[in-house]
């Protein structure tokens, strides 16, 4: 109720204002990464089925990723679909897989990939889904793979753990076929058979996460090692626009030693 009326009345338009001044006046995160959490709980709340607290999620990503677009945020990663979430109701999965295609095909659609450049990756197992799916993540990949400007991260079908068991898998199999040396193994070797190793800065600066959770859950846990994590007590369909520069700007006043 009280944030309606401060809709009504311009206070969040005043305060985004002021945010967006004051983000300006910093360096931008050139990598952020998303974990879309709290779609159910919204949907729950408002006596809804999953599924529909997904599609207003999805709406939400339009919103979201033009706000990024409009601060300039050269790479964006997206955890919208992990390995563990195949264990809800089939109902649930299949309603998710049904939007995905939807969403995904839209988003082949979209003239802003070509606008600013976007290339557009999907990062997981992604054998585990529906062949309609994947075909439209293939699809979307080859659109773009010459853009080099802008990234956009689809993290479907995704687990931390997982991907470094893929990684070490490749690692092992290259080792054996003798094109690695066991010796030439480390850090930067491993990074390259991640499913990030396509992007300038594989590493987030910052990580968001909506609805209150303070955890990862799997998430880039490689990659995380040195990013700044802020956690949003809002659920994904409710994020604002004044909640990404609160994020940004509360990145912008920490100091990243990077262990040092």
């Amino acid at each position: 109720m009280l944030r309606r009326f401060l809709e009504l009345i311009g206070v969040y338009k005043l305060y985004e204002k002021w945010l967006s001044h004051e983000v300006s006046k910093g360096a931008v995160p050139e990598h952020i990464a998303v974990i879309l959490d709290g779609n159910r709980r919204w949907a729950r709340k408002r006596g809804l089925p999953p599924w529909e607290g997904h599609r207003a999620g999805a709406e939400k990503l339009k919103e979201f990723l033009q706000w990024c677009l409009d601060l300039d945020i050269r790479i964006v990663t997206l955890y919208v679909f992990s390995t563990e979430n195949f264990r809800r109701p089939k109902e649930e999965v299949d309603a998710l897989m049904k939007l995905f295609r939807e969403k995904f095909t839209e988003l082949l659609n979209d003239g802003r990939l070509d606008e600013y450049k976007v290339r557009v990756k999907a990062l997981g197992r992604l054998h585990l889904l529906p062949e309609p799916v994947r075909e439209v993540l293939e699809e979307l990949e080859r659109r773009t793979e010459k853009y080099d400007e802008r990234y956009l991260n689809i993290c479907i079908a995704y687990g931390g753990r997982a991907e470094i068991v893929d990684a070490a898998k490749r690692l092992a199999k290259d080792v054996r076929e003798g094109k690695l040396d066991v010796e030439d193994i480390n850090e930067r070797v491993l990074e390259r058979y991640l499913y990030t190793a396509h992007l300038p800065k594989p590493d987030p600066d910052l990580i968001i996460r909506t609805s209150g959770e303070e955890r990862l859950s799997g998430f880039l846990l490689w990659q995380c090692a040195y990013s700044e994590l802020c956690f949003l007590d809002v659920y994904w369909p409710d994020f604002r626009k004044i909640d990404l520069l609160r994020a940004i700007r509360t990145y912008q006043r920490r100091q990243r030693r990077f262990g040092a």
